[in-house]
């Protein structure tokens, strides 16, 4: 048994759980999403606990019950808490300023970059170098994260471009005559 599916599922309150044969919707204070679930994956329900079991032995239907449940959790958590995931601008220049659904980013190219962003996903500039990019999909939320930094991904030497929040850059030494 994956030791990822044997963890159970808590359903916090405010937070409504339908299951229509493979098909688990949930509705909560942030929105309503649903996921399809494999077939090889059953679910069991306990009042406030949701359950993953793999329906076959084999090692492919065990692994997709831990990814079911990782789905179903990122669900949960995505309909009552939400994600969220921080960016900062690090250079001289480099700005960004979030208009309706489109973040306009300035990054030492020769043209302004406007990267518009998908429905349910909320962007904020509080600062003009900290973007936050907010949620009920925990996929989509990275996802855009990814795209925003990857216009101009953080350099080893002077460290300047986008970054998240906490990632470490590993710095190099510039070469000597």
């Amino acid at each position: 048994m994956s030791r990822v599916a044997k963890e159970p599922i808590e359903v916090p309150k405010g937070v409504e759980i339908k299951i229509d044969g493979q098909t688990v919707s949930a509705k909560g204070p942030k929105g309503q999403m649903a996921v399809v679930v494999h077939d090889d994956v059953e679910i069991n329900r306990d009042d406030a606990v949701l359950g993953v079991s793999a329906r076959g032995k084999g090692q492919g239907s065990v692994a997709m019950a831990g990814t079911m449940r990782a789905l179903l959790a990122n669900l949960v958590t995505g309909v009552s808490a939400g994600f969220e995931k921080k960016l900062e601008l690090r250079g001289v220049g480099y700005r960004a300023q979030a208009q309706g659904s489109s973040v306009n980013l300035t990054l030492g190219f020769s043209h302004p970059v406007v990267h518009q962003v998908p429905d349910g996903i909320k962007v904020e500039t509080p600062s003009q170098t900290e973007i936050v990019i907010s949620g009920i999909d925990k996929q989509v939320v990275g996802q855009v994260a990814a795209d925003i930094r990857s216009y101009r991904p953080p350099e080893p030497y002077k460290g300047k471009g986008v970054r998240y929040v906490d990632e470490y850059v590993a710095m190099k030494e510039a070469k000597k005559k």
